[in-house]
Formats: C-alpha cells, sequence, structure tokens
C-alpha cells in the first residue's frame, strides 16, 4: 500500500494510535516496536476493540481475526514506525500555513505551552501535547493537526545528533526556537559542542529553507549558531522587538516591558527568573503573528503550569517548588540561584540525580555540591544519582521514597522546598510526605 493509498484510509478515521489503551472505534493502530513492547502481538486486539486498521510489521495469523473482522483491515508494511513518519510527511504537506518548532536544552516545553496559549487566543492552533517530541511524538502530533487549524507548534527534543533534521524532514518549520544551550544529554550528544551542533541543525532547516527564527539577543551563542539565516526576530532584556526584565520573581515571576508592548507589566504564574526568556519569546510570537495586546497579557497572565515544571505547591504550611520533570546541571544552577534569593523563614533543598551526562556526570555533580555549599544552603537532602560519590555531608538517600519517609518524620512547618531531578528519579514522591 503506498502513502497516498494509507493517507486516504487515515482521513476516514477519527484518530491514529500506538496504544491499544487509548483506542477509540474506527481509530488506526499502528504497531510500533520498542526494546520492551512489540505492538503487533496487540493487532488483532485492537480490532476487536473498534480499530478500522491495524499498521503492522509483521506476519499476523487472519485465522485468529475477532468475528465481523477481515483481513484487509491488516495492513501489513515494511516498517511501521517509518510508515508512520511518512504518514505524518505527508500530511504536512495538505497544510499552507505557519509550522513553528521548537528545541532547546532547557524550557522548551514550559516555551511552547506560553506560546500556544498566546496564538490559542486568536487562532485555531494545534501543539505537541504534554512532551510527545520524540520520534513517535512528533509524527503523531502532526497526524492530530485537523484541516481547519491555522498555526501549528511543533516541540522537537533530541538527545543525539541528526535527530532535529529527522523532525524538521517530517514537519518542514516554517519557523525556529532555539530556547538555549544547556549541559544537557552530555552523554549523547557528546559534550557542550555536540549539543550546539545537534539542537542547531534547526537553524540549519531554517537557512537552507528560508525560514524565520525568533532568538533570545542575550545569549551570545545564538547570534554566532543563526548566522545566515536570512530574518531573525530577536527578543532580550535590552535589544530586540519585544525588550522586558524581571520586575519581581518571589515566588512567581513578574515582567516590566521597555519595548513592545502597549501594557507594561505581566504578573504570571510561573517561579523561576530562568522563566523570563520563556516568556519574552512567547509575546514576541503574539506580536509577530498580530496577536492584540490585551489577548496576550490574558493568556500569559493566566496560563498555570501543571506539568511539574515552574509549580508552586501548597501543603499545609508549606511551599513546594515542584520542578520535577527533568534536571541537568544547567538548569539545577538556574534553579539553585532562583531560590537562595527566596525570603523564608527555612529552605530545603530536594534534588535528585541528574542522567545521561557520561563520563562527565561524576564532575558535574559535583560542581553541583560546590554550588549548593557557596550558598550556604544547611537543610540540604540528595537522592540517587552521582551524588552518592560526591565530597559533602548533606542527608542521602537511594531514592525518592526513602527521601520522603525522611520528610515525613522531620515535620516540617512554614518552609519552602526546591524538588528537583531528573524524570527517572521520580521526585514528585517526595510530596506524599507531606499530605494531610
Amino acid at each position: 500500500m503506498t502513502i497516498s493509498e494509507l493517507y486516504k484510509l487515515y482521513q476516514q478515521c477519527p484518530a491514529v494510535q500506538t496504544d491499544t489503551r487509548k483506542l477509540n472505534k474506527n481509530d488506526i493502530f499502528f504497531a510500533l516496536k520498542g526494546d520492551n513492547f512489540n505492538g503487533n502481538a496487540f493487532a488483532l486486539k485492537a480490532l476487536e476493540m473498534g480499530a478500522a486498521y491495524a499498521v503492522v510489521d509483521e506476519d499476523i495469523d487472519a485465522s485468529n481475526l475477532p468475528a465481523g473482522r477481515h483481513g484487509n483491515q491488516l495492513i501489513r508494511v515494511d516498517n511501521v514506525l517509518e510508515t508512520l513518519q511518512h504518514l505524518a510527511g505527508y500530511h504536512r504537506e495538505q497544510f499552507n500555513i505557519p509550522f513553528i518548532a521548537i528545541t532547546g536544552s532547557n524550557g522548551k516545553t514550559t516555551t511552547k505551552e506560553l506560546i500556544h496559549a498566546v496564538l490559542s487566543s486568536h487562532y485555531k492552533t494545534c501543539t505537541t501535547e504534554g512532551n510527545l517530541n520524540n520520534h513517535i511524538g512528533v509524527p503523531l502530533t502532526i497526524l492530530k493537526i485537523k484541516p481547519d487549524a491555522q498555526i501549528a507548534v511543533i516541540e522537537m527534543g533530541a538527545n543525539h545528533q541528526k535527530e532535529i533534521e529527522g523532525y524538521c524532514n517530517i514537519a518542514q518549520p516554517t519557523h525556529g526556537i532555539i530556547s538555549n544551550i544547556g549541559k544537557a544529554h552530555l552523554e549523547g550528544f557528546g559534550g557542550m559542542e555536540g549539543v550546539k551542533k545537534g539542537k542547531g541543525e534547526l537553524y540549519d532547516f531554517m537557512r537552507a529553507h528560508n525560514g524565520i527564527a525568533f532568538a533570545f539577543h542575550d545569549y551570545d551563542y545564538l547570534h554566532e549558531m543563526s548566522k545566515g539565516i536570512q530574518q531573525i526576530i530577536w527578543y532580550g532584556t535590552m535589544h530586540g522587538v519585544v525588550c522586558g526584565y524581571m520586575q519581581a520573581a518571589e515566588p512567581f515571576l513578574e515582567v516590566a516591558f521597555t519595548k513592545g508592548l502597549s501594557f507594561h507589566t505581566i504578573k504570571t504564574n510561573l517561579v523561576g527568573g530562568y522563566n523570563l526568556p520563556n516568556i519574552l519569546c512567547a509575546v514576541t510570537v503574539g506580536k509577530y503573528f498580530k496577536v492584540p495586546d490585551e489577548n496576550i497579557r490574558y493568556a500569559l497572565e493566566n496560563y498555570v503550569p501543571s506539568n511539574s515544571r515552574s509549580q508552586l505547591i501548597e501543603m499545609g504550611s508549606n511551599k513546594i517548588i515542584l520542578d520535577a520533570y527533568n534536571a541537568n546541571p544547567s538548569s539545577m544552577k538556574v534553579a539553585i540561584e532562583n531560590f537562595k534569593h527566596f525570603h523564608a523563614e527555612s529552605k530545603v533543598l530536594v534534588l535528585g540525580g541528574m542522567m545521561e551526562l557520561g563520563e562527565e556526570s561524576v564532575q558535574e555533580h559535583e560542581s553541583l555540591v560546590r554550588l549548593i555549599q557557596q550558598n550556604h544552603f544547611e537543610n540540604v537532602i540528595l537522592v540517587g544519582g552521582n551524588f552518592k560519590t560526591t565530597h559533602q555531608n548533606f542527608r542521602y538517600f537511594n531514592n525518592a521514597d526513602e527521601a520522603a519517609a525522611y520528610l515525613r518524620q522531620r515535620h516540617f512547618a512554614n518552609a519552602y522546598f526546591l524538588v528537583k531531578g531528573s524524570r527517572s528519579m521520580q521526585m514528585e514522591k517526595v510530596l506524599t510526605a507531606f499530605a494531610q
């Protein structure tokens, strides 16, 4: 079956699914494979549950088809993942609307959410759900774009080179944003220069296809990386079409604008001054696409994070900054530095180990410990990873459950907590210590 033939079937179906637990009647099921799963084993179950078709890349015994189902509902292809990606690319080609791609080491999901909040206040906007930003999530996001969409916002994550390039070939972005470059996925990228090269593949696509970049003027490395892109829309604290600075950040970020808007301040529900570039980016994108100023302001002031990113949670008399979706040396550093400026009766750091740092992991954990010591934090809890091998006298636990048990015994009151760590550390489990 050709992609164009499969596309005709796709147009007749409500949605594409890769998980039978999310399957609805008449969806198309794509039987993806992974290291620990094989979707082909669930193809017949998908048809039994009402899937219109199941796309498979292994021979399935049609004699076991559920009652009322027939063999041509099993679509045999050479590679299900590649077929999913090609179908998404074919769907992308049907649109003549802006496609905004976002990548970066830190802040890309928050930036994506803020941009979506702004644009959707004025346009029919489709965006990446959650953090479905990988080789499966990018095509699934594109295949959810409906014919009436006016703008698409696609988040692209990566942990090795050539990954962003592949996503760009599918999504064909017209506009690109690199939120920043930091010490994330050093193992896969091969160091900081590898991170720049890998994330810079988005700029490479912009250069080659006459795309437009939105970039934070304060980051010198973005000036170098973006050379050759014909149109760059800058924003920053001092230079750009939109300029602003952090007016307050305890606990929530307030931004004062000096250029580009008819109003002067935005009071957000985001914790951390490190979100300033994300806010400026969302404002700049909104202005570029002619979203009314009041829509921009309303959208950003009413955006509330709910994905373990820059969340402020009050539990009893304690306040917890939960930023536990991801962590790397760069994001840890700015989170700690932001936290040190908070005025509180008691402050507690609860930090989980950082992953995918390769040979630099021990050194980066040691550097983080030194930063904590230099800032004279007294209540510090370290959890898992290479924190175990660092030279420090802080409390250490192997996992978040152990840390929660300790906190439960301490009965903290009127304290501020910063809870941060890599996703695999599941640092949100610490919150069970404060449950009433």
